[in-house]
């Protein structure tokens, strides 16, 4: 049997034939070296097997690039870390507010609003002068599921009861300028028509094309910890906990700080850096 009659388990759970192109693609928008995705891609064949799982071809691919291409290796987590943030989506709303800081606003979670008909939860808020957004942050704690129509309906839903609401910003009421619906993995080609139609504002994965989640966690430098394969799981938790959700708001003060050795702190902040390369070939 060749690897293209092998039918591979999609995380959320549906089959499809292995296709090496696809593999070969996802290595080369990191600008991994010829020669590893080579090396990666011949060993993934010959590891490959009837119902194997796009998780387990991960980790392989993972595996080698962490040894032939650490910085690489970084890149290509950081879906999956992200969908680690989890299990529940409140880390990924601080996570949310963490962008639009970077972004030069300024961000609360955690927030209720009364709309015109109902009272409702904003998962973030973010303002600056000249702009007041409210978003809705929705997490998928697996990398295979994806929002769709229900979920666009819903939130536009939301918004429309809001958009006469006025939010309370640092002493002043204010109506929303801009309301958005985030996720940390793709939409359905349903949600996207109908967020296109009716003028509602989606960041996923991968879309839009120019302003995506992916593309602003590299543009500014937004890698979650869960990234770090230096930190256990447990440390990654207690970090997430005390509110530390990205890599840059690491130093080597406050890793000693949260009981981190300082034998260890080193190599930490080394794979920090590794992680906030541009990508390069």
């Amino acid at each position: 049997m060749s690897s293209t009659d092998v039918i591979i388990v999609k995380s959320n759970g549906e089959r499809e034939r292995f296709d090496i192109k696809k593999l070969e693609t996802s290595l080369a928008k990191l600008n991994a070296s010829g020669r590893v995705i080579g090396l990666i891609c011949d060993h993934v064949v010959k590891e490959l097997r009837e119902g194997m799982s796009t998780s387990e071809i991960y980790t392989h691919a993972f595996s080698l690039l962490r040894r032939h291409e650490r910085p690489v290796a970084l890149k290509y987590s950081i879906r999956r870390a992200v969908t680690e943030l989890g299990p529940s989506g409140f880390p990924f709303e601080k996570f949310i507010a963490e962008v639009y800081k970077a972004r030069g606003y300024k961000a609360e979670t955690n927030l209720s609003a009364m709309g015109h008909c109902v009272e409702h939860e904003v998962d973030v808020m973010a303002w600056n002068e000249n702009k007041l957004i409210i978003a809705e942050a929705k997490f998928h704690n697996a990398i295979g599921l994806k929002s769709d129509l229900k979920v666009a309906l819903y939130v536009k839903a939301r918004f429309d009861d809001l958009k006469d609401t006025l939010f309370s910003v640092e002493g002043k009421k204010r109506k929303f300028d801009e309301a958005c619906l985030i996720t940390n993995t793709k939409f359905t080609s349903h949600a996207t028509n109908y967020a296109e139609c009716s003028n509602l504002r989606i960041i996923g994965w991968n879309y839009p094309k120019e302003g995506n989640l992916h593309s602003i966690i590299e543009d500014f430098n937004l890698h979650p910890i869960t990234a770090l394969t230096t930190l256990s799981s447990s440390e990654k938790r207690d970090f997430i906990l005390k509110g530390l959700v990205l890599t840059k708001n690491l130093s080597s003060d406050i890793l000693i700080n949260n009981s981190i050795k300082e034998t260890r702190v080193d190599s930490i902040i080394q794979e920090i850096r590794e992680l906030h390369q541009p990508y390069s070939k």
